[in-house]
């Protein structure tokens, strides 16, 4: 294992982007229903181009999941996300939380967005998160569903109580559901006595004093001797997007210091090494040796 003292080269840690715009975000819902999405002024373009740019002046490469809808009506952002070495993993089609689809809806959905992925990207997808981080104990069948649709791993359970999301009895660090060839790979938390904290990212970080975060990230790294896991969505780093009428808690969430997040995550990619999920958690999503490597865990 490297040396603690250079934290940056401590590990890789695992990289990656929500691909959605602004409006498909869960906290606009009122003011943006699915049937006038087509119908709202798209940034998800000029968001991600940057987001691809921050990367490229970092020389990271990291894991993008893309909504099947944005891939739909973007197609060329998907090729030029897998052309600059990024991988290309499932955020779903339509941003539908799994508890809202039936298991042949879901497997519907799953299925068609890998398909329409790989026919651009031209490489295989084999990662999945839920929107909304909307695998719990109420739909762990859902593991069974992306084994079947020939998934590898999940990224979809953030091990913390949170009133939208969240797991916080299940293990925090890789774990097999259950389901047969899959891994759950959940976002990092931070442990304190036997509290969970949310410290992967999203809006956690675009609250946090970035000096306050780093020190974070780097306690648990050390503390935990494993990769960090960290995501956020391209609408994160564009506070020229329209404002829309929601309530205050939501607007808050949304909203809250988008003009800092860019300098934020320029110091995140300096300060710590980054790299692709599939590449982080090689070992553990590979069917031959994950199973020795990570405990069986199911939701009660």
């Amino acid at each position: 294992m490297p040396s603690r003292g250079n934290q940056k080269f401590l590990f890789q840690n695992a990289m990656s982007v929500d691909v959605e715009d602004y409006f498909h975000a869960s906290a606009l819902s009122a003011a943006s229903p699915r049937d006038i999405w087509d119908k709202m002024p798209s940034r998800v373009e000029a968001s991600t181009t940057r987001t691809l740019t921050l990367f490229a002046d970092a020389n990271v490469k990291a894991t993008f999941f893309v909504l099947g809808c944005v891939a739909r009506h973007h197609p060329h952002l998907v090729r030029e996300i897998a052309q600059a070495g990024h991988e290309i993993a499932s955020h779903g089609f339509m941003h539908h939380r799994v508890g809202e689809l039936s298991p042949d809806d879901f497997y519907r959905d799953i299925s068609d967005t890998r398909k329409l992925l790989e026919d651009i990207a031209g490489q295989p997808v084999l990662g999945y998160r839920a929107p909304n981080f909307s695998i719990n104990a109420k739909t762990w069948w859902a593991y069974e569903v992306l084994a079947k649709a020939g998934y590898r791993y999940s990224s979809s359970v953030n091990p913390v109580p949170h009133d939208h999301y969240g797991v916080p009895s299940a293990p925090r660090q890789p774990f097999r559901p259950g389901a047969d060839g899959i891994v759950e790979l959940p976002l990092t938390s931070l442990l304190v006595g036997n509290r969970r904290f949310h410290a992967s990212g999203g809006g956690y970080f675009r609250l946090l004093p970035y000096f306050l975060y780093q020190g974070v990230l780097r306690h648990i790294i050390q503390a935990d001797e494993r990769p960090a896991h960290f995501y956020f969505h391209p609408w994160e780093i564009d506070p020229g997007q329209p404002r829309l009428k929601v309530e205050a808690r939501s607007r808050f969430r949304h909203y809250v210091n988008l003009s800092a997040m860019e300098g934020k995550l320029r110091q995140l990619l300096r300060n710590f090494a980054w790299a692709r999920v599939d590449a982080v958690y090689a070992r553990e999503i590979s069917a031959e040796t994950g199973r020795n490597d990570c405990m069986e865990w199911k939701a009660a």
